[in-house]
Formats: C-alpha cells, structure tokens, sequence
C-alpha cells in the first residue's frame, strides 16, 4: 500500500516555475515507478511524466518537454516535478501516481494522491 500526498501548487505568471512534489508513505515506495499526470479544466486526465523504480529512466508527454524534470528520492520517499516556462494551457490539477509500470495510462496505475492545483496567468 502506498499513500500519496501532493504539495507545491499555486499560482504563477506565465513563464514563471514552480516545483511539485509527491510524498509518500509506505515500505516498498522504491519498488514502484512513479508518474505526474493533470487535468485541466473541461479536460480529460493527461500524462504529464513519469519515472522508473530506481529513477534510471524518465519519460515525458510532448508538451512538456524540455520544459519540465521529473525525479524521485527513495531514501526520502518523494518524488518532485520541476515545471519551467510555464504556460497558460499548463493550468490544471496535478496528481502523482504509483504503479508497477511507467506508462503514459492512468489506468494502469494502482495509487493515487488528491491532486495540487495549478494555475498559471498571463
């Protein structure tokens, strides 16, 4: 079981950076990868990054690419998202996730934290 709390939302101006990070709780948190996925308003769920187990290996969605660092601490149970040159269509509810995979599905991901929001303005 792993339980997973988000922090380091807010506001922004576009262009601006913010850090996300994800807690979690839990003996076997290196065993899982680790993804960040959003939701904008009006909009479906969307992968955003994700990392393997041992961090080794990240992925990303197009638009955030190069503009955004996914990585994780198993000693300290976290796992952070450096969002750089924000961007208005950047404004959403960003939750971390758990899973035995680091696909870009959100079903197949087993835990779930509540989500920070996200806003960024012109």
């Amino acid at each position: 079981q792993v339980q997973l709390v988000e922090s380091g939302g807010g506001s922004v101006q576009a262009g601006g950076s913010l850090r996300l990070s994800c807690a979690a709780s839990g003996r076997t948190f290196s065993g899982y990868g680790m993804a960040w996925f959003r939701q904008g308003p009006g909009k479906e769920r969307e992968f955003v990054a994700a990392i393997s187990s041992i961090g080794g290996s990240t992925y990303y969605a197009d638009s955030v690419k190069g503009r955004f660092t996914i990585s994780r601490d198993n000693a300290k149970m976290t796992v952070d998202l450096q969002m750089n040159s924000l961007k208005l269509e950047d404004t959403a509810v960003y939750t971390c996730a758990a899973g035995r995979t680091t696909l870009s599905i959100p079903s197949v991901y087993l835990y779930w934290g509540q989500g920070t929001q996200v806003t960024v303005s012109s």
